[in-house]
C-alpha cells in the first residue's frame, strides 16, 4: 500500500527557502539527529536555487531480467506511472542503491515532472540524458549521468513507500532541502520545531558574520557567549 502524498505549507516553504542545508545539519544535529544529509547528491547544474517540498519516493532494487525489461516501462507499476502521480511542489527521491552504471530518468520523465510542477529530483543513482533534462528546467541532483536506461541494472518497484536513499532512511512526506551543499531531510513530525529554529540559527549566524566582517574575534562570538547573547537579542529586536 502507498501512501497519500501531503502538501507543505507555502509559508513553510517561504521560511525553508532561506535557511541553508549546512543549517540545517547543525539545527537537527542539536536535536540528535545526525544521518540527515543523503549522500552522493551533487546538482546536475551549476547555480540551481534551493528548494523545498515534500518527499515523494521512489524505489529500485537489483536487475532481475524477467522483469526489468523494455515491456516493463508500461507496466502499471513503472516510473511511468510513479511520474503521473507526483503531486505539485513534491521533490521526488528515488532510491537507486548508489548504481551509477544506468540512468533511473532521462528527459522525457524529467519534462513530464516538470509539467506536473514537480519542485525536484533527488538520488543516489545517476540520470541519462543529460542535456535533455538540463533543458527541461528541472532541478536534479545526482551522482551524475550514464548512458544506459535502467532496466540496465535495475528494477522498479514502487513508489511512496519508505526507501533508503544515500544512506538516510527517508519516508513519504518526509521534508526535503536541497541546494548546493546537498540533500537534508527533515522528518515531518519535527518540522514545526526545525523551522523556528533554523530561521532563528540563521539569523543569528547572519549576525555573527557582519560581526566578524568587521573585525571580530570568533573566541566567545561563535558560539556567543553570554555578553554577545545580549548583545545579538538587543539587535534581533530591532528587525523583527
Amino acid at each position: 500500500m502507498t501512501i497519500e502524498s501531503l502538501t507543505l505549507d507555502p509559508v513553510t516553504v517561504q521560511k525553508l527557502s532561506g535557511v541553508t542545508t549546512a543549517t540545517l545539519t547543525t539545527v537537527l544535529l542539536k536535536k540528535g539527529l545526525r544521518n540527515v544529509w543523503i549522500r552522493g547528491t551533487k546538482p546536475l547544474k551549476p547555480g540551481q536555487a534551493r528548494v523545498v517540498g515534500r518527499a515523494f519516493t521512489l524505489r529500485f532494487v537489483p536487475m532481475r531480467e524477467d522483469l526489468a525489461t523494455p515491456a516493463s516501462w508500461g507496466a502499471p507499476i513503472s516510473t511511468r506511472s510513479a511520474v503521473e502521480a507526483m503531486p505539485a511542489g513534491c521533490i521526488a527521491v528515488v532510491d537507486a542503491m548508489g548504481v551509477t552504471d544506468a540512468g533511473i530518468f532521462g528527459d522525457i520523465l524529467c519534462a513530464r515532472m516538470q509539467k506536473r510542477q514537480v519542485a525536484g529530483l533527488v538520488t543516489d543513482g545517476v540520470i541519462r540524458d543529460r542535456d535533455g533534462v538540463v533543458g527541461t528546467g528541472l532541478p536534479v541532483w545526482c551522482q551524475g549521468t550514464a548512458a544506459p536506461a535502467s532496466a540496465a541494472s535495475l528494477t522498479f518497484v514502487n513508489w511512496q513507500e519508505p526507501i533508503a536513499c544515500g544512506g538516510v532512511a527517508v519516508f513519504p512526506n518526509d521534508i526535503m532541502v536541497v541546494d548546493t551543499d546537498g540533500a537534508v531531510l527533515i522528518p515531518a513530525d519535527l518540522l514545526d520545531a526545525v523551522v523556528e529554529a533554523a530561521v532563528e540559527q540563521e539569523q543569528l549566524e547572519g549576525w555573527i558574520m557582519s560581526e566578524v566582517n568587521q573585525g571580530a574575534v570568533l573566541t566567545g562570538l561563535y558560539p556567543p557567549n553570554e555578553a554577545n547573547k545580549a548583545r545579538y537579542e538587543a539587535w534581533a529586536k530591532t528587525v523583527r
